[in-house]
């Protein structure tokens, strides 16, 4: 039998430790002599392998903690603004039916017609108004704090006089009252044969003669009359003329006569 090698290896495991013992079995010829081998340490468990990126499982995102915002502050309350104080005086727009018509404050003039008076103190004021070829506005006004508009019209005919008069007759006379409106003229008496009412425009004669102190209206297609005054005083007879000759001549004109 040839020569053969037994090679036996017997592993004993001790506690936290192990101890290989081999015995190298030779032929019985050479007795065999053990041979001790220091212990080895352990064998280190293989490392896994690493898979592959894409089979690596997706990390799932941590949620980012966003940092506390303190809330806003609460604006302090901004100062009010101040009322605005109430005006202490006027101011008056002052518009005419005739354009550049001259207007007049307490006798002082602010001009022409639109006009606009500022700093007006509050109280009765004088306004007057006029115009070449149109009878000229007068009128007192209350002014208030504030703004106030004024419409002035010039183109009305304005007319009312009233003339305490004597009718001569051709024999005696009776007395009475003239009156006169944009409307017409009338007279009254208590003599009712003498009463008339007449448009304004509907008398044929309207005449005044200063020196024989007499007032002479004939109606159209009607009775004339002579008036004079009950103290002898022409003057209120010329005036009383010319204030109603005045509107005449408007009306002729087209203007309209204001209402009552």
């Amino acid at each position: 039998m040839n020569r053969s090698v037994l090679v036996g290896v017997l592993a004993v495991a001790l506690g936290g430790g192990a101890g290989a013992l081999f015995f190298l079995m030779r032929p019985s010829s050479e007795p065999a002599a053990p041979v001790i081998v220091a212990d080895a340490p352990p064998p280190e468990p293989a490392a896994a392998a690493a898979p592959p990126p894409e089979a690596l499982p997706a990390e799932a995102p941590r949620p980012t903690r966003r940092a506390a915002v303190p809330a806003p502050e609460a604006a302090p309350d901004a100062p009010l603004a101040p009322a605005e104080a109430a005006p202490d005086t006027g101011t008056l727009h002052i518009e005419a039916d005739v354009p550049g018509a001259q207007v007049f404050l307490d006798r002082q003039f602010i001009g022409a017609a639109p006009v606009t008076a500022q700093n007006v103190k509050p109280g009765t004021h004088q306004l007057n108004v006029s115009a070449e070829g149109f009878e000229s506005i007068a009128q007192s006004i209350d002014v208030e704090p504030g703004a106030r508009d004024i419409a002035v019209r010039l183109r009305e005919v304005r007319l009312d006089v009233r003339l305490d008069v004597v009718h001569r007759h051709g024999i005696g006379s009776c007395r009475g009252r003239l009156v006169a409106t944009p409307q017409g003229i009338r007279y009254e008496t208590t003599d009712r044969g003498d009463q008339f009412t007449s448009p304004l425009l509907d008398l044929d004669t309207f005449q005044v003669d200063y020196l024989e102190k007499n007032l002479r209206v004939k109606l159209r297609r009607g009775k004339q009359f002579n008036f004079t005054d009950p103290e002898g005083n022409a003057d209120r007879l010329f005036v009383f003329h010319r204030d109603v000759e005045k509107a005449r001549e408007r009306l002729r004109r087209g203007d309209q006569p204001a209402a009552d």
